[in-house]
């Protein structure tokens, strides 16, 4: 787990305050974002895209009329660091932006 600053308890529950809809599962932090199917697609390319230049990458799951995410540091031994804050915070930005698109 060398060079990643594990979270406490403490300052897990610092950073989930500051971000709403998401909430700790373990130690993952997951959100699932109501939005319309095509828009969600749209909305995983530019996060894939941003996943790779951070060198970071959430698991998301499509449905229909949802699109959840999921957030760990696999390498450091699947525990909650600040890049998987840092993360969430770029993913609320791109959903907000995808769902603002009218595709009608």
């Amino acid at each position: 787990m060398a060079g990643f600053k594990v979270l406490s308890d403490a300052e897990i529950e610092q950073e989930i305050a500051a971000l709403p809809g998401w909430e700790r599962q373990g130690e993952t932090i997951v959100r699932t974002y109501p939005i319309r199917y095509h828009a969600a697609v749209a909305a995983i390319v530019t996060i894939a895209d941003r996943s790779r230049r951070i060198q970071h990458h959430a698991d998301l799951d499509l449905r229909m009329d949802h699109l959840r995410a999921s957030i760990t540091t696999h390498d450091a031994g699947h525990r909650l660091t600040p890049a998987d804050f840092d993360l969430a915070r770029r993913i609320d930005e791109i959903v907000s932006a995808h769902q603002a698109i009218p595709l009608d």
